[in-house]
């Protein structure tokens, strides 16, 4: 005998007695507050470099097109009264170029970081590049007849005036370790270099401003100028009353 199949009611009242209420013992989750975005100032961008113009990329090679010809130009001698570039102004110690003006490619600039980051491998130190190659140097080919054209693209290069600080350097280091890696560095440069302190004096053109002297004391002029009473012209020579005695 087949067995008997379950009525819908009875479905029904099964379905009705397995209805899940809602606990009155569960709390909600706790909801967190909103949080509110607090408005922070925008600190102004500080520039990476000191003296020359920071064109995006990185201190080797900008965001420029290589297309786009430059001239040779030289260097800027600050000689009138302009001390930048002059002194360390992040780190202890600074490589600072003392001859003259001249164009330093990033090849060198790569060669003198390298040849530091190797003599302090292992230190706790921060290396600031000051210099950055902004200016594109293009090379006609060997053999070439004058007037056909400037030449193509070869290098990037920066042109460092006299007494400009290239490299600064700050960390846990002796200073004979630092002046070692900077005597090495300075090798890979071209030109003469020194070494310097914050507590080093800026310079103004090729001239220190030591012992006692200022920036005002060189735009004095040199030479004496005469006073209002020098430059006045000088008195006529009074007659003499007296006139001279006839011959016996």
């Amino acid at each position: 005998m087949p067995p008997s199949r379950p009525s819908p009611s009875s479905l029904l009242s099964a379905f009705a007695s397995l209805r899940i209420s809602t606990p009155s013992t569960i709390t909600a989750p706790l909801l967190r507050r909103p949080t509110t975005l607090i408005p922070t100032t925008t600190q102004n961008a500080v520039r990476p470099f000191s003296v020359s113009a920071a064109r995006l990329g990185n201190w080797l090679e900008p965001n420029l097109l290589r297309k786009n010809k430059m001239m040779k130009g030289r260097p800027r001698v600050p000689t009138g009264g302009s001390t930048k570039g002059t002194t360390v102004v992040w780190g202890d110690f600074g490589l600072r170029m003392c001859d003259h003006g001249r164009r330093i490619s990033a090849k060198h600039f790569k060669m003198a970081e390298d040849t530091i980051k190797a003599r302090l491998r292992g230190q706790k130190y921060r290396l600031y590049k000051r210099k950055c190659c902004n200016v594109g140097v293009f090379i006609s080919g060997n053999e070439m007849r004058m007037g056909k054209g400037k030449g193509s693209f070869d290098h990037w290069a920066a042109r460092v005036a006299a007494n400009q600080v290239v490299f600064e350097i700050r960390g846990v280091l002796h200073e004979q370790v630092i002046r070692d890696a900077f005597r090495l560095a300075g090798n890979k440069l071209p030109g003469q270099y020194e070494i310097i302190t914050r507590n080093d004096p800026p310079v103004v053109g090729i001239t220190k401003l030591e012992n006692g002297l200022t920036v005002e004391d060189l735009k004095r002029p040199r030479k004496k100028l005469p006073t209002v009473a020098e430059t006045a012209p000088a008195p006529p020579a009074e007659a003499s009353s007296s006139a001279a005695a006839p011959p016996s």
